[in-house]
């Protein structure tokens, strides 16, 4: 073998890398022509039937600038009597524009001694901002630790999906929180009133709580609930 051929030899490609070239340039063709790749968005079409998957897509033709924007949280919501503080959210049902993007939104305001009562996602994460005021937010893990600290205005906590958690306003003045969720639609659902704003017979209320009857009757009278 002459000393030109060894070095051609030499600086030959290996044929594994080049396969492996192909393999690659072949993957990302697949992804670009498949049409999850292809689709954008998909705008929540209100007006169609909603399955298990949630809702469907809005034909692109019918999409507009005004599906992609949600002004409703410029305000505070309708306070209730008894929390002294309102939950404004924007999720997938209000605001088309999230569907399929595995994120939404939430404001809460907290007036003087306000509360947001022990509470769920069982759909999503949730990564609370302090803007205004000070509270104290906890969570409970599936092993009963509490974990719970003062926030104060730029402080941020995160809640893990599905726990139990609660904000109760600890400082001199309203308190102004925005949550940020890693789904457009991750649910709520408020302990209290889960059990206490429905028809869900006292007796068995009485059992699960360990609460007397009275308690209960009392409870279900604050709540608005019958049985």
């Amino acid at each position: 073998m002459d000393l030109s051929t060894s070095i051609a030899q030499s600086h030959q490609i290996p044929k594994s890398p080049v396969k492996m070239l192909h393999i690659l340039l072949l993957f990302s063709f697949l992804l670009s022509s498949s049409p999850a790749a292809a689709k954008d968005f998909c705008v929540a079409d209100f007006k169609a039937t909603q399955g298990l998957a949630g809702y469907q897509c809005k034909v692109p033709e019918e999409v507009v600038v005004d599906d992609f924007v949600y002004s409703g949280l410029n305000v505070a919501g309708n306070f209730s009597d008894i929390s002294k503080s309102t939950i404004n959210t924007s999720f997938v049902d209000q605001f088309p524009g999230l569907n399929g993007l595995g994120l939404s939104m939430a404001r809460l305001d907290l007036s003087l001694g306000g509360v947001i009562p022990m509470h769920s996602h069982p759909g999503s994460s949730e990564v609370l901002l302090v803007t205004q005021g000070s509270i104290i937010a906890g969570f409970i893990s599936s092993n009963n630790i509490v974990y719970t600290k003062t926030l104060k205005k730029g402080d941020i906590m995160v809640f893990p999906k599905g726990l139990l958690h609660f904000q109760v306003n600890s400082g001199p003045v309203p308190a102004l929180l925005w949550s940020s969720f890693n789904s457009s639609n991750p649910g709520l659902q408020v302990l209290s009133n889960a059990l206490f704003s429905n028809n869900l017979p006292s007796e068995l209320i009485e059992k699960v709580t360990f609460l007397d009857e009275l308690e209960v009757k009392r409870l279900k009278a604050l709540f608005g609930g019958s049985g």
